[in-house]
């Protein structure tokens, strides 16, 4: 029987008091962004920013709980536009939106820094210590490889399979310093809305393989604003390393993500993007559990070993109250199902 996990990975919205305190202490230039050196004020206040978070997700029921990512000013390159080896450039557009992030421009060898690590490390105290806690269980986010690459400009390895390559073993390095999680989302937005050219499919799995191999915990390639490319996706499910894809059903070319598992198979689990990330209409629970009957029963597996229910994207989009409700119809979705 398949288990059916809430969860709602990666960057969420800043609360609207704590977005007005950022604001009066890093002020609004390029070059008060985050840089991971940070005051004792900014970090008490993000501080604050994580523990909220961590109230919101266990309020709504959620079984896997994240943290929030609110220091990430430039999206899922934050990782990088933290590290010593890069120089940041000028503003550049966020995927299709109108958000933007620093370009990281690499310069250096890529070093490990551990500043994710110890996000998720004072993550992973707040749920210990928290009244409601029961089973629920931490979940790491980190960009993958391939999407990291894609964001990024590269003016030191000078080789796109070499510059891969070593993002790879840059996220390796920081994965390594995690303490204990159950499972990691890599967001991999870029293998939709850029995808590796023909033949170079497999730079992108190794890629991807060599950060899955550096944790434990189960994997999940999250991957978001459409539907794979096909040969990609066989490439993703039988190279990757990862326990289980993330395939976005809101799009409106879900036919084709159902198509790919139809005639590929699939990974051991799936993560399904079931709620519209950058929609501010909250979706009812028993709609968001028969969009999950209706995938499966579109495609030729009787059980998966875990379905995911997620949003389709990131919920930084959305105004607070918003986010909110989505966590909740995400975890009352799980509910519904069983």
């Amino acid at each position: 029987m398949t288990e059916r996990v809430a969860a709602t990975p990666g960057l969420y919205p800043l609360p609207d008091r704590a977005k007005e305190t950022l604001s009066d202490l890093k002020g609004h230039q390029k070059g008060d962004l985050m840089s991971g050196d940070e005051g004792e004020a900014i970090v008490s206040t993000y501080d604050g920013v994580r523990a909220t978070y961590v109230d919101h997700q266990l309020e709504a029921g959620l079984d896997l709980l994240t943290e929030g990512q609110g220091r990430w000013d430039d999206m899922i390159a934050h990782p990088l536009t933290v590290s010593d080896a890069v120089e940041t450039g000028g503003i550049v557009r966020y995927y299709d939106n109108n958000n933007f992030y620093r370009d990281p421009r690499v310069v250096d060898d890529l070093g490990f820094s551990g500043d994710v690590a110890r996000e998720l490390e004072t993550a992973r105290e707040l749920l210990a210590g928290a009244d409601g806690a029961g089973d629920a269980s931490l979940a790491a986010t980190l960009p993958g490889p391939y999407s990291l690459a894609e964001l990024a400009t590269d003016e030191h390895y000078g080789d796109a399979a070499e510059f891969q390559a070593a993002i790879a073993e840059f996220l390796a390095g920081e994965l390594d310093a995690f303490p204990a999680h159950e499972t990691l989302f890599l967001f991999e937005p870029s293998l939709v809305t850029n995808p590796p050219a023909e033949g170079d499919e497999s730079t992108a799995t190794d890629a991807i393989a060599t950060v899955a191999a550096a944790t434990d915990a189960d994997v999940v390639v999250q991957t978001f604003y459409g539907a794979l490319d096909e040969k990609l996706y066989a490439h993703l499910v039988d190279e990757a390393g990862a326990d289980a894809l993330g395939l976005d059903l809101v799009a409106g070319d879900r036919d084709d993500t159902v198509y790919n598992v139809q005639e590929f198979g699939s990974t051991d689990s799936l993560a399904l993007g079931l709620v519209d990330g950058q929609n501010t209409l909250v979706e009812e629970p028993a709609t968001l559990a028969e969009r999950v009957e209706w995938f499966e029963e579109q495609v030729p597996v009787d059980d998966f070993d875990r379905t995911y229910l997620t949003p389709n994207t990131e919920l930084f989009y959305l105004p607070t109250n918003k986010y909110r409700a989505k966590l909740s119809a995400l975890a009352d979705a799980a509910e519904v199902l069983d």
